[in-house]
């Protein structure tokens, strides 16, 4: 039995759409169809900004709400989220193929934890005031930026959602919300959660549909603030449409980030957390350390642990309990990572597992976990994103190179150090041109800021940063002489 949605939530309610064009939902492990949510027109885009404008500035706005007031809305919302969290993943794993252990994880329990965070710390914000150093002082108050518009990819599509509706609610913000077409069914799912909590009417409205329909939102004089996760190409055009009309934007973008292997390491000690850094999610996470450096005194021991670790992975269908990788999320998808794969065979790099299609199932689009030695740093493989289960092994001399081979990217979002000394992997991270780094590990911890630098993105999201980021700042000069 399919799941099919015919209205649209705008407005705190299901809205007939003004087109009659659908989303069709294909299972990435059956290649069948499994629901279907109109596509919205770019009408459907203006109702939704005008709903989310007047729930912000009404005479009971949203914008005006005492920060505990929506703290208590909120808490019902992460209440709804978890009464529905089995079936968020369960959806989530149907459309994108992530392995349903970890969609409860990533999907089924972080948002409530964000919206629960996020509101009990815009709660007990207060205002400030500052001593001035002309003889009077300053009083600092903190508004909502107003309407958001926010586009999230399909990888994680849950996680990333209430990345931005957390300190977006919580802030006082109302928004828009752009699902990608590959993840529609568990973003309606938010829809019935808010409609039970009672979030107000246009607070949130959801509008699924493609690109095209994305940078109209984007551009749409009724937005006040973007927030955008997805490729760094769209970013670059999201940057220069924000650019011009001098909107905020918030971009976190693409990655290639190293995972970095030193002498001291004792990687088989630490085997599932370098599973998790480097090939979680099918290897469809943009800070995932798909570089592997590792020591020309060590390399051929760190290829074999790495090749191991593959060839080992459980492969299946993602709504079994034990899978550990599931299909990638479209043909289009496993065409494009395949082309990599052809193309790290064309650099000369020696593949030590994987590179073709799990020859053991008629359908499904997937790609076997694959590993490349002998990877150069100037290898297509080793710079360009790939976005699936392909990890390129590079060697290094000494820590001076390894940095610097860390650093040769064009992006600068995630990475790892595995070693025995924390110590001595921090103070390696340190020196790693990158928004965040993990030691013998990686997770994006709620109080801790996360986001790149250079191709990887503009701005940070998580900790209280991703709260101020859609806060207005008004400095109120007192006792001014």
């Amino acid at each position: 039995m399919t799941i099919d949605y015919e209205g649209l939530y705008i407005r705190g309610e299901w809205a007939r759409p003004a087109g009659d064009t659908t989303i069709s939902v294909i299972s990435p492990t059956t290649e069948q169809l499994i629901g279907s949510v109109p596509e919205a027109s770019e009408r459907d885009v203006d109702d939704a900004v005008d709903a989310a404008r007047a729930a912000l500035e009404g005479a009971d706005g949203w914008g005006t709400w005492a920060p505990t007031r929506r703290a208590e809305v909120l808490h019902r919302f992460a209440d709804e989220l978890d009464a529905r969290a089995e079936e968020t993943a369960r959806r989530v794993s149907s459309q994108n193929g992530m392995a349903i252990s970890l969609a409860r994880q990533f999907e089924g329990g972080f948002p409530s934890v964000l919206l629960r965070y996020y509101a009990d710390m815009a709660a007990a914000q207060e205002d400030e005031v500052r001593p001035g150093m002309l003889g009077g002082s300053t009083l600092v108050t903190r508004s909502p930026v107003g309407v958001v518009g926010a586009i999230v990819p399909w990888n994680v599509p849950q996680a990333i959602t209430f990345l931005k509706l957390g300190p977006a609610l919580a802030a006082g913000c109302t928004v828009v919300l752009k699902p990608s077409p590959e993840t529609v069914l568990d973003a309606f799912l938010v829809a019935e959660a808010a409609i039970a909590a009672g979030v107000p009417a246009g607070v949130l409205n959801i509008v699924p549909g493609g690109r095209e329909l994305g940078a109209y939102l984007v551009a749409h004089p009724g937005v006040d603030k973007v927030s955008f996760t997805g490729s760094t190409a769209a970013g670059r055009s999201i940057a220069r449409t924000c650019g011009e009309l001098l909107r905020p934007v918030t971009l976190e973008l693409g990655g290639k980030s190293a995972a970095v292997v030193l002498d001291d390491a004792d990687l088989a000690a630490n085997i599932e957390s370098f599973f998790a850094a480097t090939l979680l999610n099918n290897g469809q996470i943009c800070w995932l350390g798909t570089r592997i450096l590792a020591p020309r005194s060590r390399y051929s021991e760190t290829v074999d642990t790495i090749t191991d670790l593959a060839k080992g992975l459980k492969i299946g269908d993602p709504l079994s309990d034990d899978t550990q990788m599931g299909p990638l999320v479209s043909s289009r998808q496993r065409e494009r990572v395949e082309g990599y794969i052809e193309k790290g065979k064309g650099d000369g790099g020696r593949v030590t597992t994987g590179g073709g299609r799990s020859g053991s199932r008629d359908t499904g689009w997937f790609v076997e976990p694959t590993v490349f030695a002998d990877v150069q740093t100037g290898h297509t493989i080793a710079q360009e994103e790939i976005f699936g289960p392909v990890l390129a092994v590079i060697p290094y001399e000494d820590e001076a190179e390894a940095v610097t081979i860390a650093n040769h990217s064009d992006y600068g979002l995630g990475g790892s150090i595995w070693t025995a000394d924390p110590e001595r992997g921090a103070q390696f991270a340190r020196r790693v041109a990158s928004g965040t780094v993990g030691i013998n590990g990686y997770s994006n911890d709620p109080t801790a800021p996360f986001g790149g630098i250079k191709n990887s993105g503009l701005g940070r999201e998580l900790g209280p940063e991703g709260l101020a980021s859609y806060q207005q700042l008004k400095s109120i000069y007192l006792d001014v002489r």
